[in-house]
């Protein structure tokens, strides 16, 4: 495989913040690899997505019993969009007649890498990012714990020195644990290696506007209940696990680098200002909006965006398909403003975009108000994902594998990261790892 190889810089230790405690500065330790880019970009394209209407373009061919297939991932994937019963476009969910206009003048694909079919053994959404984040098959992870072994968080700032502020964890909610991902409790990693974890759509949603917003002062004896809705508001919105906040050490200019991004995100909301898409109108594309605040204030070495709107699979196809549709068009949003946007990371980005499992072979028998039924996730059929890497060294209009022939495993992300920043035999060499192998490896 041709790579881009680029001099590793030396990285200068500092405190490091999060949203909203501060992280300890790590240990410095120098990697052995060189980079393929400085910075990272990984969509965990979560909430669990179906092959048969990513990847295979199948539409409602093989789901619905309907003569209709196509492509609706057309800023990922090459392919034509269905041209009948249209209902993934930005009306009601009944009548989503009018498809979101394409995004990218290349798509994904054409640009990058593709691993058209992966394996990804756990299907519960929890253990499945677990797993993704850390390498590791999370089998026996629970909801309300935090990961047993360390997160590709830890390893990029312990085996690094990486410090906080550039390791950032976004997701579009704080259900299903999510918050709970930024670290590990393995002994030797933990929360002063943890990444900031930041779910915007609750940080600067009503509740944030209410309690957060204007940063008032409140008077320790005569207004003690406004004081506790917002303790409750902050423990909740990031660390939902009820413990102890580890302890706090960052400078005064991280301190106010993070409170001056907090008030600028109220500012820019109310102006109207903020990086969405050009279509917001779900949760997923308002927090790819936030994450492209993020790049552009903090330029991150290291970001993972989660999204999981899909998730209605469950009881409303017509409205996995819809957020299906926007997801594809917050991604390649996303990649335009960090080659537009953002010149620091311009070309010098690798993104990533993987699901972190699948959805069933047989519908449910939840029907939604177009009759079309939903999807669970519990067969083998839920074990079948893709993997899209893109940016500087990756092969370009490469495809690995297909429906016959399985090529790479969700352990193998974590690793992929780790060479893509040029520590992967560092990580490696933990042995902590359920895989050694990066998908660059598996070319």
């Amino acid at each position: 495989m041709k790579r881009r190889k680029f001099i590793k810089k030396s990285l200068l230790g500092g405190a490091a913040i999060t949203m909203p405690f501060v992280l300890p500065s790590g240990r410095l330790f120098a990697s052995s690899g060189n980079r393929m880019a400085d910075h990272v970009v990984f969509v965990a394209f979560a909430g669990g997505v179906r092959q048969q209407e990513s990847v295979l373009q199948r539409y409602l061919d093989d789901s619905q019993a309907y003569a209709s297939a196509g492509n609706i991932m057309y800023n990922i994937l090459d392919g034509a969009p269905p041209t009948d019963k249209i209902v993934y476009g930005t009306t009601n969910y009944v009548n989503g007649d009018t498809p979101i206009p394409k995004m990218l003048s290349q798509t994904l694909q054409q640009q990058g890498t593709f691993f058209k079919e992966v394996n990804a053994s756990v299907v519960g959404h929890y253990a499945g990012v677990n797993t993704l984040l850390t390498g590791n098959y999370m089998f026996t992870q629970g909801l309300r714990n935090k990961p047993l072994t360390p997160t590709i968080f830890e390893y990029l700032r312990r085996l690094t020195g990486e410090k906080a502020t550039k390791t950032w964890f976004i997701g579009n909610g704080i259900g299903n644990s999510i918050p709970l991902l930024d670290y590990s409790t393995h002994s030797d990693y933990g929360a002063q290696y943890g990444a900031n974890f930041l779910a915007p759509i609750v940080t600067f949603g009503n509740s944030g506007d209410k309690h957060l917003k204007n940063a008032k002062v409140y008077h320790p004896e005569e207004e003690l209940d406004p004081m506790y809705k917002m303790k409750y508001f902050l423990d909740n919105v990031w660390y939902s696990q009820g413990s102890a906040l580890p302890n706090i050490g960052n400078t005064e200019e991280e301190k106010l680098q993070i409170k001056q991004f907090v008030r600028d995100m109220f500012q820019k909301k109310d102006s109207g200002s903020i990086a969405f898409p050009p279509i917001s109108d779900s949760g997923d594309l308002q927090t790819i909006g936030y994450a492209c605040e993020v790049l552009k204030r903090f330029k991150p070495t290291l970001t993972v965006i989660y999204l999981s709107n899909v998730d209605g699979c469950h009881g409303n196809f017509s409205s996995y398909l819809r957020s299906l549709h926007r997801a594809d068009h917050g991604v390649g949003h996303l990649w335009d403003f960090i080659q537009n946007q953002v010149p620091e990371m311009s070309g010098n980005t690798t993104m990533i975009v993987a699901p972190e499992h699948g959805r069933n072979d047989d519908p449910n028998g939840i029907k939604d108000a177009n009759a079309f039924y939903g999807y669970d996730h519990s067969d083998s059929n839920s074990q079948r994902i893709f993997n899209m890497m893109v940016g500087p060294g990756i092969d370009s209009n490469l495809f690995i594998g297909n429906e016959n022939n399985k090529v790479g495993d969700i352990v193998n992300i974590a690793p992929t990261i780790a060479e893509i920043l040029g520590f992967k035999n560092d990580i490696v060499n933990t042995g902590l790892l359920a895989s050694n192998q990066s998908f660059f490896d598996l070319i």
